[in-house]
């Protein structure tokens, strides 16, 4: 395991496969390292801490990965636009870009002031549109690659308390389905993951109005599938090129509903507890 400081110094032979996963500290980003790590691989995690990074790094590596540790914030520019610098040193190619990194929202439009909105909307979209933006003509340059982005069921549909979470994940929609148009000639493809409930414990660093966490875990998604069945879906999903994949259980239902049911979706949505 090597830190960023280190890296310059490290001499590898060439890697079958590159692979960067932001939010890789934990829950799904996390999964994706392990699935993906294997002899041959090269895999750089991102987080915001070093330390939280370093069991994944270990973990992997005994896989036989060879793994680098890159800490940056999705909410700086600068340190965004450092760490492309950075990973353009490390390997010759990203054959793919996971977009994982988040934060979740449990607050009412009403009750939701302009500072909490703005830090969820800057880590769940600018964060990721930037980073892809800045490492695409990398991509390009080097024959292409799979991006991988972290939406939502709740980027296929709006829901009570999310309200920013969603507009954030409706956003990346947009953004990289015309990425995708754009450099499809180029042998960019970009990969939707959209989620239903997963057990991790994203919701506890979820957001409230007062911009303080959530603290606990939602019911149903301590049900949820688990992270190793999602990371496997998702790894499938890239194999076969895909440009969206579903992950969950019976929740799934919900984003056929509200598009050849509308009324039926309208009719459930109202019933759920946004806490469940």
């Amino acid at each position: 395991m090597k830190s960023e400081t280190q890296n310059n110094k490290t001499q590898y032979t060439s890697p079958k496969i590159c692979i960067w996963i932001t939010g890789a500290s934990s829950g799904i980003g996390e999964a994706l390292a392990m699935q993906w790590a294997s002899p041959g691989t090269r895999i750089i995690i991102s987080g915001l801490e070093h330390k939280q990074l370093e069991p994944v790094a270990l973990n992997c590596e005994q896989k036989g990965a060879q793994v680098e540790i890159l800490p940056f914030d999705l909410t700086k520019e600068a340190e965004i636009i450092e760490a492309v610098t950075k990973v353009q040193t490390l390997v010759p190619k990203i054959d793919i870009l996971v977009n994982c990194g988040g934060i979740g929202q449990r607050s009412l439009i009403i009750e939701t002031p302009e500072a909490v909105s703005r830090k969820i909307m800057e880590t769940d979209f600018w964060g990721h549109a930037t980073l892809s933006a800045k490492i695409l003509p990398f991509m390009v340059k080097t024959g292409g690659g799979t991006i991988v982005v972290m939406s939502s069921l709740s980027g296929l549909f709006g829901f009570p308390q999310r309200s920013m979470y969603c507009a954030a994940k409706h956003a990346l929609h947009g953004f990289f389905e015309t990425l995708r148009l754009e450099h499809h000639k180029d042998k960019i493809n970009v990969l939707m993951v959209c989620p239903g409930r997963v057990r991790t414990n994203f919701s506890f660093g979820a957001l409230t109005s007062t911009g303080g966490t959530h603290g606990q875990m939602d019911k149903g998604q301590a049900n949820g599938v688990s992270v190793q069945y999602t990371a496997a879906k998702i790894a499938n999903a890239v194999k076969r090129n895909k440009k969206q994949v579903l992950v969950g259980k019976k929740e799934l239902i919900m984003a056929y509903l509200k598009r050849f049911a509308p009324w039926l979706f309208y009719m459930i949505a109202l019933r759920i507890d946004p806490n469940a």
